[in-house]
C-alpha cells in the first residue's frame, strides 16, 4: 500500500493552485459556474491564521485542504478546498486530509472546526458524517442557497 504524505505548503503554491483548479472544476460540474464563489485569500492559510495542505502519493499531488481562521475570538475554524483527485479516491487520502487539518488547528488553538457543503456532495457529506461532524445552522457565502449544508465538529 502507498503510504500518503501529507504537508503544508503556499494556498497559492503549483501545487496547491493544481488541486484547487481541479476542486473548482468538480465543484463547476455538479453546481454549475466557477464552481465556488466564496472570497479566499491566499494569506488567510498562512501559519498562525491558517494551514493549508497538500497529500501526495508516489510523489503526486492528489489531495488538498486547508483551514482558515473563522470568527473574532479565534476559537473557530473553518475548513476549506478539501479535494482528492479521482485517480487517488477510495485510498484514504480525504480522512488523512481531514485528520491533517483537525490536528492542525487544534495545534493553532481552534476548538472548533466548521465547514460549508453542497447537497450534490454525497462522498463529502458521508465523510464528514463518518468523522464526527453534525449539521449546524448555515453560515458563509452559501448560507441563504438551497442545498447547502453546514457542519461543525469540536477539536
Amino acid at each position: 500500500m502507498q503510504q500518503i504524505e501529507i504537508h503544508p505548503v503556499p494556498f497559492d503554491s503549483p501545487a496547491a493552485q493544481q488541486l484547487i483548479t481541479a476542486t473548482l472544476a468538480d465543484l463547476g460540474a455538479r453546481y454549475g459556474g466557477s464552481g465556488d464563489e466564496t472570497p479566499v485569500d491566499a494569506s488567510e492559510f498562512t501559519p498562525p491564521a491558517g494551514t493549508f495542505l497538500v497529500a501526495y502519493l508516489d510523489g503526486q499531488p492528489v489531495g488538498c485542504g486547508g483551514w482558515r481562521g473563522h470568527g473574532v475570538e479565534g476559537h473557530t475554524a473553518e475548513l476549506k478546498r478539501m479535494y482528492t483527485a479521482p485517480q487517488a479516491r477510495g485510498r484514504g487520502v480525504a480522512r488523512a486530509v481531514l485528520a491533517a487539518i483537525e490536528r492542525s488547528a487544534g495545534e493553532h488553538g481552534r476548538k472548533r472546526i466548521i465547514l460549508e457543503c453542497g447537497d450534490r456532495q454525497p462522498e463529502a457529506i458521508a465523510l464528514y458524517t463518518a468523522a464526527g461532524y453534525e449539521r449546524i445552522p448555515n453560515f458563509g457565502y452559501y448560507a441563504d442557497e438551497p442545498g447547502c449544508l453546514s457542519f461543525g465538529r469540536t477539536l
